[in-house]
């Protein structure tokens, strides 16, 4: 998250994105061990960052530390990987419009060649059982115990399925800006 990209550090780009979507009203930045790091690199913008006490276990630790941290007022849950720099503010604003299609009711996923991509937006109703279920599924167990609920938005390219998890995916990000 504190590697460097386009003038900035990959958090900083990813926050810049989601907050350039007029649909997000509220930014939970969850962090592992590095949470002063990325919290030092997001000063001055409107996040609230927490840190996983467990940043070793699966997404949803982080997403369950995430829900603690937003107000009880939200609508809809809009999941974002922090490896993740392709993401665009149009993005979040195409899932957006699908979402309030669907009544702001249905779990909206970018799908691309048939696998289920990030960001995605789960509707508020869906919070408690994040809290209390799927400990050896994770968020993919929300979406398979409520595919009735989930709305797929088939995506042109694989961006919404690349992440950073090795060295040669950072230079995969690094062209894709422009930058070696």
């Amino acid at each position: 998250m504190l590697l460097p990209l386009a003038g900035k550090t990959v958090v900083e780009h990813i926050v810049d994105q989601v907050a350039g979507a007029t649909s997000v009203s509220h930014i939970v930045v969850v962090t592992g061990a590095d949470g002063k790091e990325v919290a030092a690199a997001l000063n001055g913008r409107r996040v609230v960052v927490v840190r996983n006490p467990e940043p070793e276990s699966e997404m949803l630790a982080s997403v369950r530390c995430g829900l603690a941290a937003l107000p009880e007022e939200c609508g809809a849950i809009l999941i974002v990987l922090g490896d993740q720099p392709a993401i665009q503010s149009e993005w979040i604003e195409k899932l957006g419009s699908v979402f309030g299609e669907n009544g702001g009711e249905k779990i909206v996923v970018p799908v691309h060649g048939g696998h289920r991509g990030h960001p995605m937006i789960i509707p508020a109703r869906f919070a408690r059982e994040l809290r209390t279920q799927y400990e050896e599924s994770g968020v993919r167990g929300l979406l398979d115990a409520h595919g009735e609920d989930v709305v797929r938005v088939e995506w042109g390219d694989g961006d919404v399925l690349a992440d950073m998890d090795l060295p040669s995916d950072y230079r995969r990000e690094l062209q894709r800006f422009g930058k070696e």
